[in-house]
């Protein structure tokens, strides 16, 4: 074959693989299959000048140098190309308006606890904090709930068989959030104004006014001189301060272990009344058993029911809808 015609289609060949090669490693091929030093298509050419006649040598060894060149130069260049990022195919109009991102909002319970907060704040209330695991004596006992009272029985509680204090004794998800106001009396004196937001945990029967877990805002104010009035106005305060001033509140007589008397809090929904939790005077018992003199001082305690809150602030029918993480309703508030 003419040395010539062979460099031309040697040239051809390379460049034509080299411009076709669509990643790092398809060019590595290249290189070896033209360029390699034992086994390219190079050195068989460059075995080939050792046969041609000696006057045409430096005219035939100019071009091979030519386009030994030439294909070494187009690899470099391609893989350098193609250890760039790559681009769109396509141009991009920056003139055009981005894509929007989708904001996330904040749950409708966390709402009404951010404002629970808020609002407590102002009227002078501490919001302070418990453990949502707790024993026998900050559920029960220090709360003058008796052994033998039905909201003792295992049965209507979250008992944890693989976990225990360190005596031994039983504990439990605790099922409100009076448990906090114990914990504080201990670690504190008179006086103590304070609020405890957190959930709890019953056994109860999902229904659309209850479920399993739900939050309570737990409430508690121990000093000299307070009353009844101070309960009943502290409350009234903050159902207008959330519902809104024309909210109508009702207290019933009830009994609760921890407080004496005792009361439950109603608020006008609808054609009827709805019940957002219980409150009172509290009791003696559980003052001495926090190591308070009651009769120096006196308190009162409250616990009322966030998701009822918030079902009444936007019109819910039902507390299901609170827990069930459906985007479709989340996304109205």
């Amino acid at each position: 074959m003419d040395p010539l015609v062979a460099l031309a289609e040697f040239e051809t060949q390379a460049l034509a693989a080299i411009a076709g090669a669509a990643n790092a490693a398809a060019l590595e091929q290249v290189r070896i299959e033209y360029l390699g030093k034992k086994q390219g298509k190079l050195k068989d050419l460059q075995a080939l000048l050792g046969k041609v006649p000696p006057d045409q040598r430096p005219a035939i060894g100019k071009r091979f140098n030519e386009v030994r060149d030439a294909v070494t130069t187009a690899w470099e260049q391609r893989h350098q190309a193609l250890q760039q990022p790559q681009r769109a195919a396509t141009a991009i109009d920056l003139t055009l308006p981005g894509t929007p991102m989708q904001l996330g909002r904040l749950h409708p319970l966390t709402q009404t606890i951010r404002e629970f907060r808020e609002i407590m704040a102002r009227f002078g209330f501490e919001v302070v904090d418990g453990p949502e695991l707790e024993d026998e004596w900050h559920n029960f006992d220090a709360l003058n709930i008796p052994l033998d009272h039905p909201a003792r029985d295992p049965l209507d509680n979250f008992y944890l068989s693989a976990a225990c204090t360190a005596s031994g004794k039983p504990v439990l998800m605790r099922s409100q959030t009076s448990t906090v106001q114990v914990r504080v009396m201990e670690h504190r004196r008179p006086p103590v104004r304070i609020v405890s937001i957190g959930r709890v945990y019953r056994p109860d029967d999902i229904d659309r006014t209850h479920h399993v877990m739900f939050h309570q805002m737990e409430g508690l104010m121990v000093g000299h001189d307070v009353t009844m009035a101070s309960l009943k106005s502290v409350l009234g305060m903050f159902a207008a301060a959330y519902l809104g001033g024309d909210t109508e509140v009702r207290f019933r007589p009830s009994f609760f272990p921890f407080t004496e008397p005792s009361v439950e809090v109603d608020v006008r929904w609808k054609d009827g009344w709805l019940e957002l939790g219980g409150a009172g005077m509290v009791d003696p018992n559980e003052l001495v058993a926090v190591g308070y003199d009651p009769e120096e001082v006196s308190g009162f305690a409250f616990g009322l029911g966030i998701a009822r809150f918030c079902m009444l602030r936007h019109g819910i029918d039902d507390i299901r809808l609170l827990y069930e993480n459906d985007v479709r309703f989340l996304r109205q508030f």
